[in-house]
């Protein structure tokens, strides 16, 4: 367990970061051939240049982020100053770049970036635009993951998994992915084989730990291929738990009779889903430790603190019974339309997630810096990053800046100029627009505009995100799991209580791997919920505890977890496991209203409704500010911002 893998993991994660913010450039082992970002031929701005003698790190031969391993996402250097802001810092020493924009967007993410695409397209040709992010990539949350092993490129996502929404796309949204070249059906069709592990013999299973369930055992199979009773006979569960899971799965049971669907559906927005097995169908202990994690892939906590409405709209077990009729109630106007009201939207998943957006929305952006010509050869194009930020482009986008204030020039009202500050390197600049959109996190936001009104600022403080960890693992093969008949693990007592094999998505150039004896990278999820505390507050423990854990962390439970699952299939820890890239979100999904735990009320009540009112040339987008964790919402926030600035 203690044998050292490639040390790539510190050198292209910690240390690599700790170079690329400080004006160095860390050395990439993990390239492809070809077309590489060539050497800045931009003159840095006035006033933005790096220490003498040297250039941005963005501009230098070489730069590509997406290859880091080690702690990404949230990584050392992208939270600092933001941190420093929150505690009271400042930076009387700001260079002026002289920079004047048509507008400066503030957030690089799949919002930011659909912002600038929004306004470009509905304002003068030919405008202006600055887009900071103080990630030393662009995309935000839909983070690439890229992986050259055995010859062949590897990707996955380290963030936004992929198109997809509890409800269909709107006009805005789908309307930008027609623009950016993605038919969503035609493409699921032709480059996703969702069936193709199960094709193969390697099925979903359940992994019981020792310390919550008694006994180490791998259960494969387990409701996907196999029955139900011959699965539950080897977990090491009691007889009495056994009957209670097979009747949730299986029964149609009501065990709210004498109550119409509304008074059912009402009642079960009031309580979590786990009060419903315990209070209301009355498992025993061990039945709710099975379900606890089911929740965390979506909502980032446990069932204790998601409503049993919820989890009947994400097809649930114990509701099969119950003559739930689809439509909304009352209580259901906290969040978007379920899955089981709308059928959802169309679904795509491309092989480094919703990162093919953000780099399509790049492209559109700034043609130069990635090539390709459609949404298929995006996918293996090398994105040249010196391009991001010249001098002689109408839009530029800016890495590893942070922004740390936002004000207007005289008074707040529309017309106002605004005058953004950035912390780069140490060193704080500012640039100068017409309009400015924050699409960053917006709970941020009032440390950057302290002008805003006191309910406004409160609301925005309220917007308390999810935390959570996307790990990528890149493994020598998969023997073990294809012995094992297994494609993916839930683990619901264990640190990452999920992880799969990389779904199989052939699109262009990219292949998936189709033999066991291939380099594969494996998917991890965990969310750091503290149990029995009310949803924010498990968020707010969560994010505390993944800032204070170190990689070596991730890597020894990484590896223990991986060793206790799979050793019966000749897995070995030490050998098998080649890299790792811990995607650490301290600030993950957008909040959503939750009825457990918020009033009841219209929309216009809501912190996120109340937050991202517009305040003279400035404007509010990102996820955060729609109240739900989706790709779509994001987009529609974007233009929402954009609609704002051009109709004042």
């Amino acid at each position: 367990m203690h044998r050292p893998i490639t040390r790539r993991d510190f050198l292209h994660g910690v240390g690599a970061a700790a170079a690329l913010t400080a004006g160095g450039v860390a050395a990439q082992s993990s390239t492809t051939p070809g077309t590489t970002a060539a050497a800045a031929g931009s003159p840095a701005t006035a006033g933005s240049a790096p220490a003498a003698g040297s250039t941005w790190p963005q501009d230098t031969p070489g730069y590509y982020p997406p290859t880091l391993v080690g702690m990404r996402g949230s990584h050392p250097g992208s939270f600092e100053a933001a941190h420093a802001l929150r505690d009271g810092s400042t930076w009387p020493e700001v260079s002026d770049t002289g920079e004047q924009y048509d507008l400066i967007v503030v957030g690089g993410g799949i919002s930011g970036l659909a912002a600038a695409h929004f306004f470009r397209t509905r304002s003068t040709p030919g405008s202006r635009i600055l887009i900071l992010d103080n990630h030393d990539d662009f995309g935000g949350h839909a983070k690439r993951n890229e992986f050259h092993l055995g010859g062949r490129l590897h990707l996955l996502n380290g963030g936004t998994l992929e198109i997809d929404s509890p409800r269909p796309y709107g006009p805005v949204a789908a309307g930008l992915l027609t623009t950016l070249g993605i038919d969503v059906p035609a493409l699921a069709k032709k480059v996703e084989h969702r069936h193709f592990y199960e094709r193969h013999g390697l099925y979903g299973s359940v992994f019981f730990d020792a310390e919550t369930f008694g006994a180490d055992r791998l259960v494969v199979g387990m409701g996907d291929h196999r029955p139900l009773a011959e699965c539950l006979a080897e977990a090491p569960l009691s007889a009495r738990a056994r009957r209670e899971i097979t009747a949730l799965e299986q029964a149609k049971i009501d065990y709210l009779p004498g109550l119409s669907s509304a008074q059912k559906k009402d009642r079960l927005s009031r309580m979590s889903y786990e009060a419903f097995l315990r209070d209301v169908v009355g498992v025993e202990a061990a039945v709710l430790q099975f379900y606890y994690a089911r929740t965390m892939g979506e909502w980032g906590c446990g069932t204790d603190a998601v409503s049993a409405l919820d989890c009947w709209g994400f097809d649930f077990p114990g509701f099969q019974g119950m003559h739930l009729e689809k439509g909304s109630t009352a209580r259901m106007s906290f969040t978007p339309a379920g899955y089981k009201d709308t059928g959802g939207s169309f679904k795509l998943h491309f092989p480094d997630g919703n990162a093919t957006i953000a780099r399509l929305l790049v492209r559109d952006l700034i043609p130069a810096a990635v090539p390709g010509h459609d949404a298929v050869d995006v996918v293996t194009a090398r994105v040249n990053y010196a391009a991001l930020d010249r001098a002689d482009s109408p839009v530029r986008l800016r890495l590893s800046s942070m922004v740390v204030r936002a004000r207007h020039v005289g008074e707040p009202r529309a017309g106002s100029p605004v005058e953004v500050t950035y912390v780069r390197d140490g060193r704080a600049f500012k640039a100068r627009a017409s309009r400015t959109v924050l699409a960053c996190y917006n709970m941020m936001i009032p440390y950057l505009c302290p002008e805003l009104p006191e309910a406004q600022k409160e609301a925005l403080h309220g917007l308390i995100k999810t935390p959570l960890v996307y790990t990528s693992v890149a493994l020598k093969n998969w023997q073990a799991f294809r012995r094992l008949q297994v494609a993916s693990v839930y683990a619901p007592g264990s640190y990452h209580s999920y992880f799969h094999l990389n779904p199989q998505v052939d699109i262009g150039a990219y292949r998936s791997p189709k033999s066991a004896d291939e380099p594969i990278l494996l998917h991890m999820v965990r969310t750091p919920c503290q149990r029995g505390l009310p949803e924010l507050q498990q968020h707010e423990a969560g994010r505390r505890e993944l800032l204070a854990t170190p990689f070596a962390t991730f890597e020894r439970e990484i590896r223990s977890q991986l060793a206790r699952t799979l050793h019966t299939g000749g897995f070995d820890a030490a050998s098998d496991i080649t890299a790792i890239t811990v995607n650490r979100w301290p600030h993950g999904y957008a909040p959503e209203p939750n009825p457990l735990w918020d009033p009841d009320g219209p929309e216009t009540t809501r912190p996120y409704y109340i937050g991202r009112a517009s305040f003279g040339s400035i404007t509010i987008a990102n996820s955060d500010s729609g109240g739900a964790a989706y790709t779509d919402v994001a987009i529609e926030q974007g233009y929402r911002a954009v609609d704002e600035l051009l109709r004042t």
